[in-house]
């Protein structure tokens, strides 16, 4: 199955990948709905932490408990990614996007009723461990139903509505919190809200199939295009050298630092009250949906005009930019918010950037079949082992030596560390992307001698 990829490459192609298939049926209706899933899951995801202050005040908690109510929900639930993936090849992926976000959405509900730290802490882990397959599953979708053209531009609006989305949902929530026990009724609406856009799915959602939009297979049955997969095939992922980077370059991404220690930050480091601080999640915010967005359509664009070897500048030039607005926000003192909020719009832009291309990359260099279980790996696992690695280190380096070192080390130099690393892909990438369309031809040989 994946032993084409790992077998020494023939050389890359020079010109652009094989002309894509006709678009796949229903491509952008499916994109709404599971967006939709998306928007929602990710607002009950987040929805502890946006309404902490008024639960602390109801169960007598401290910052103390958000802290490990984050950090357990991580860790417990970054290996069920995979397993819902497994799930999802089991019972169809309408079936398991539709059972993750209801079993999200119960358990979020319940998170509402609570009356003790530990049956919260029970309810949101769980509510973690339902939804962190969405993504996975999601952008394995998003892979299938778009061709590698336009999968940067599908997954650009995708987790740019998203953000756009949740920027405007969590300040809305927080209203919730000025009445009585007004964060139990945020929670079980959010709840309800998961129960819709399950039922959005069922009616609207058509699962396009495994490597529908490959341009070699598209018109053979889905079983003649994929074939099963095994723990020997989830494990030679990792002998791709282009998903291997990939993966190393997750860990060595500090973009979600700015929004864990972005605040604190200013609070501690530079003087503003935290009132005044947090105005700077909303150009950060902003920067995110214009990064993503736009971002989907220059990748498009750098496809046709410099084939594989755009996707890589285009990856680097986002770290280092992201890096060079660092340290021009952090690491030099400003007078003003407003100035702050110009560089965390920056922030946002690069690390915006990040998922039309990355997500591509990997979908590219991946067989259909292994998408799901490559993303699983990519989002859930390796993802929450950065977060872990970024949270716990900048939190040691803030104590030490403060924040605005600890963003230098993070932020600046691991970034700039993060652009070398991917220089690799120059190499590897080429030959991986080819390696998939060979196999994919292969496959299509087989099936129509």
């Amino acid at each position: 199955m994946a032993r084409e990829l790992v077998m020494p490459p023939s050389p890359a192609p020079t010109g652009a990948p094989t002309t894509p298939a006709p678009p796949v049926r229903s491509r952008w209706r499916n994109l709404g709905a599971i967006t939709g899933v998306a928007v929602v899951d990710n607002t009950e995801a987040g929805l502890v932490n946006a309404l902490f202050p008024a639960i602390a005040e109801s169960l007598r908690l401290h910052s103390g408990h958000l802290g490990v109510l984050a950090a357990v929900a991580k860790l417990v639930s970054a290996p069920f990614g995979p397993a819902w993936v497994w799930l999802a090849g089991r019972i169809g992926r309408k079936a398991a996007m539709i059972a993750i976000t209801v079993a999200g959405g119960v358990f979020g509900g319940l998170a509402g009723f609570t009356d003790s730290f530990a049956a919260l802490l029970v309810c949101s882990t769980l509510m973690s461990v339902c939804l962190v397959g969405g993504g996975p599953i999601a952008n394995a979708i998003i892979a299938d139903a778009f061709d590698d053209r336009t999968r940067g531009i599908a997954t650009g609006y995708f987790y740019g509505a998203i953000v756009a989305a949740s920027s405007v949902a969590g300040p809305l929530l927080a209203l919730l919190t000025t009445a009585d026990a007004g964060w139990r009724y945020g929670m079980v609406l959010v709840g309800v809200l998961c129960v819709v856009a399950a039922v959005v799915i069922a009616v609207f959602y058509d699962d396009p199939g495994i490597g529908a939009s490959e341009a070699q297979v598209a018109d053979l049955g889905e079983r003649e295009r994929s074939v099963p997969v095994t723990w020997h095939g989830v494990a030679a992922l990792f002998r791709i050298r282009s998903f291997a980077v990939m993966l190393c370059s997750r860990l060595l991404s500090g973009h979600l630092l700015v929004g864990i220690f972005g605040i604190q930050f200013l609070v501690t480091e530079r003087g503003f009250s935290n009132a005044t601080a947090a105005v700077v999640l909303v150009p950060l915010g902003t920067g995110y949906v214009v990064g993503t967005v736009g971002g989907g359509h220059l990748v498009a664009r750098l496809d046709r005009v410099w084939p594989y070897m755009g996707r890589v500048a285009y990856i680097q030039t986002a770290q280092v930019g992201f890096a060079a607005s660092a340290f021009l926000g952090t690491q030099i003192v400003h007078g003003s918010v407003v100035a702050y909020g110009c560089f965390w719009a920056l922030l946002g832009l690069f690390q915006g950037m990040n998922p039309p291309v990355n997500r591509p990359i990997v979908a590219s260099v991946v067989l259909p079949e292994m998408r799901g279980q490559a993303f699983a790996i990519f989002l859930s696992v390796f993802e929450t082992i950065g977060w872990a690695m970024f949270a716990l280190g900048a939190g040691w380096l803030g104590t030490h030596l403060g924040l605005e070192e600890a963003f230098l080390y993070i932020l600046v130099l691991l970034m700039l560390a993060n652009a070398v690393l991917l220089t690799a892909l120059y190499v590897t990438y080429p030959r991986d992307a080819s390696g998939v369309t060979r196999e994919l031809e292969r496959r299509r040989a087989a099936a129509r001698p």
